[in-house]
């Protein structure tokens, strides 16, 4: 089976072909129809988190299952799903307490080894996944069954990108109707950030980012009002928009301390800042406590959305398939497997919105 392997910090991936081990009694095995090549491969890649070399990346995608464990439930072969990189296994605290996007068991799984590269060395899977790859083994509690038309190509972005966008309109900051929202980052996620709000209602959405590609697209996605870092203080250029008071509420896209800063510095007072983008592991952010206190400000996290993943899955996808999400304006290129690397450089250049892989 053909794969793309992360073999050493910052360089390409490596294509080969890996022997899987047979699948356990919990495990499915899926035939990969598309895989959404996004930002946070790219950065487990250059090591913002530590990951083993020899591990298969990918993480969001969609296909059908090939075969099912003894134990597995609820789901059989010809089945369409869609991977979730965070498990949900349905019995812990948080998956019981409707936080399934906490569950206990997400570095269990996600340190399973998974079978065998040519060499003879062991492989795992990025998030207990590995969707840049032919076909992947992983988790029941991994995989959600979709009842769909919508293609590929498409679902494999409410895998990842889709999720964590709308998700955090929609569910971590519970956007209202006639908001007004700033999202710094539009990439695949910011865009997704930007049509949740959109779905919410927001009267006026203002997206940030120095790319005029990707705030052409935020235009079509639905975003009001555009900002240039590039051409001043973004802060000052959204309180301008704002008649100096600032947002309701600001989505960091991006992953870095300087632009978590920023959306906190763009809410008005008793505003919302929700950080979505992958950061660092050692990085971290100085706010003004007084600011916080005395104009009752919120930073918020926002880990995969909030999202509910049995619950919300479906839902995205009827949004697709009704139009009222519109998941096609944000795939910029469908490559093959072998076209991966080149995908990470268009990504680093601000080429493209979301590379898909479809030809593995």
């Amino acid at each position: 089976m053909r794969a793309a392997v992360f073999t050493e910090t910052g360089g390409p991936l490596s294509i080969e072909n890996i022997d899987p081990a047979p699948p356990g009694p919990r495990d499915v095995v899926v035939e990969l129809g598309a895989s959404g090549v996004c930002h946070s491969d790219l950065s487990l890649k250059n090591g913002y988190v530590g990951i083993m070399p020899g591990t298969v990346l990918g993480h969001e995608g969609a296909g059908t299952i090939a075969e099912v464990g003894k134990d597995v439930s609820g789901l059989k072969k010809g089945d369409r799903i869609i991977a979730s990189f965070i498990p949900a296994c349905g019995i812990c605290w948080f998956c019981l307490h409707d936080q399934s996007h906490l569950c206990d068991t997400e570095f269990e799984i996600m340190m399973k080894q998974r079978g065998k590269r040519a060499d003879g060395s062991e492989y795992s899977a990025m998030t207990g996944l590995g969707t840049f790859a032919e076909a992947m083994t992983c988790d029941q509690s991994s995989i959600v069954k979709i009842d769909t038309s919508v293609t590929d190509d498409q679902l494999a972005l409410i895998g990842c990108g889709v999720t964590t966008g709308v998700g955090a309109a929609l569910n971590t900051a519970q956007v209202h109707p006639g908001a007004t929202v700033a999202v710094i980052g539009c990439g695949g996620v910011g865009q997704a950030v930007i049509q949740g709000a959109r779905i919410a209602g927001a009267s006026r959405i203002i997206a940030v980012d120095p790319v005029e590609l990707k705030r052409k697209t935020a235009e079509q996605l639905g975003a009001t009002d555009f900002v240039d870092p590039n051409a001043g203080d973004p802060v000052q250029q959204v309180q301008q928009l704002t008649s100096g008071r600032g947002v309701d509420y600001s989505f960091e896209v991006i992953g870095l301390p300087e632009t978590t800063l920023q959306a906190f510095n763009m809410i008005r007072k008793g505003g919302t800042a929700v950080m979505v983008g992958m950061t660092r592991a050692e990085a971290s952010v100085t706010l003004s406590t007084f600011d916080l206190f005395f104009n009752e400000k919120t930073l918020k996290g926002c880990k995969y959305g909030s999202g509910q993943v049995r619950r919300d899955f479906q839902r995205y996808a009827d949004l697709i398939e009704t139009g009222r999400l519109d998941t096609s304006a944000m795939v910029s290129r469908t490559i093959k497997l072998d076209e991966v690397n080149e995908a990470f450089r268009a990504m680093e250049a601000g080429e493209v919105i979301r590379s898909v892989i479809t030809t593995f």
